[in-house]
């Protein structure tokens, strides 16, 4: 809640309980009742604010009472001492009226004075709490986006070093085989590392850009596998327009490419944007070679930062078999949801 909406809260109550004890009486009892309802109201105004300011912020303790009931006690000594100068001291010396008889014990007035002040305290008290439980929830919530925003920026900062390592190792394999298309495939690793140190700081991108680091990527892995045209690419994208998170399809592919079987094998990937939901569908045949053991880093890094930025907004369905990985993914990319 903003502060001024506190402000009209505070406004409200006041004009509320100047009508009740001040306005109202005065036109049910006359004149005279008036100046000793205003007294009462000033030392209402004055106790709130003390205790609303003061008092419960430096006092009240949820484990230890004692310092709660001396608030109290503090916040009724505050109304009492207001008003027994204004009403005994002051009122009389002026108009020649009281509120109390002149020999009233001071600790007959104080007690008196409990039931009065209370009301007031209380009311405070609680526009003290309301006040802090919604400050505590949104430093909470600050904090909660925070600590998103950071362990987004972890992962993404993974995903780069990630992606250049599994490249480089392509890159590699064609260097060592004195291949023609060793240097083809260096021109395609810097065009896809112009895309990344580019976008991949940005929260989201167009998805017909995050499409491109999957061309890009394609063709990059095209240059070393011998049947190439089992590649089966399929787009139909209505809105390529749409906001994604970038990086978010790339470690699939890799995946595919890193561990799968291309031996006279390919696989199929298809993508759509119907009513603005992407459809991501990818199928590979597994190499029989054993794993290495961060060959999971790159997909586990999706299936987190899906669940941070898409929560209940995505469907990913992974299904692996001794001889295929299928990928079924499945996110919500309307901005109105």
């Amino acid at each position: 809640m903003k502060i001024e909406k506190f402000i009209y809260l505070h406004i409200f109550f006041w004009v509320i309980y100047l009508i009740g004890s001040v306005v109202l009486p005065g036109i049910a009892y006359g004149i005279s009742s008036v100046i000793l309802d205003i007294t009462f109201f000033v030392a209402s105004f004055a106790c709130f604010y003390v205790n609303y300011f003061l008092v419960v912020p430096t006092f009240f303790h949820a484990d230890k009472i004692y310092r709660s009931v001396f608030a109290f006690f503090i916040s009724v000594s505050c109304f009492v001492g207001i008003r027994y100068s204004i009403e005994q001291w002051l009122f009389p010396a002026i108009f020649n009226i009281r509120n109390y008889p002149a020999d009233t014990n001071i600790f007959y007035y104080f007690f008196d004075n409990v039931f009065y002040s209370s009301t007031t305290i209380f009311i405070s008290t609680a526009f003290w709490f309301f006040k802090y439980f919604i400050n505590a929830e949104k430093e909470k919530s600050e904090l909660t986006e925070a600590k998103k925003t950071a362990e987004l920026q972890a992962l993404k900062t993974q995903i780069n070093p990630h992606f250049i390592f599994n490249s480089l190792n392509n890159i590699y394999a064609l260097v060592y085989q004195n291949s023609e298309k060793a240097l083809p495939a260096i021109e395609q690793l810097g065009q896809l590392l112009r895309y990344t140190t580019k976008d991949i700081e940005n929260d989201f991108i167009t998805l017909d850009r995050e499409i491109g680091y999957l061309d890009s990527l394609i063709e990059l892995e095209k240059l070393r596998i011998k049947n190439p045209e089992l590649l089966s690419v399929e787009k139909k994208l209505n809105d390529p327009e749409l906001k994604i998170s970038p990086m978010i399809l790339v470690p699939f592919v890799e995946n595919a490419f890193k561990h799968g079987d291309f031996r006279n094998k390919g696989f199929e990937m298809k993508i759509s944007d119907e009513n603005k939901i992407l459809h991501f569908y990818l199928f590979n045949f597994k190499s029989e070679k054993i794993k290495d053991e961060i060959s999971g880093i790159g997909i586990e890094n999706v299936k987190k930062r899906l669940e941070i930025l898409y929560p209940k907004k995505y469907e990913l369905k992974i299904t692996e078999t001794d001889i295929d990985f299928i990928v079924d993914l499945k996110i919500d990319l309307n901005e109105k949801n």
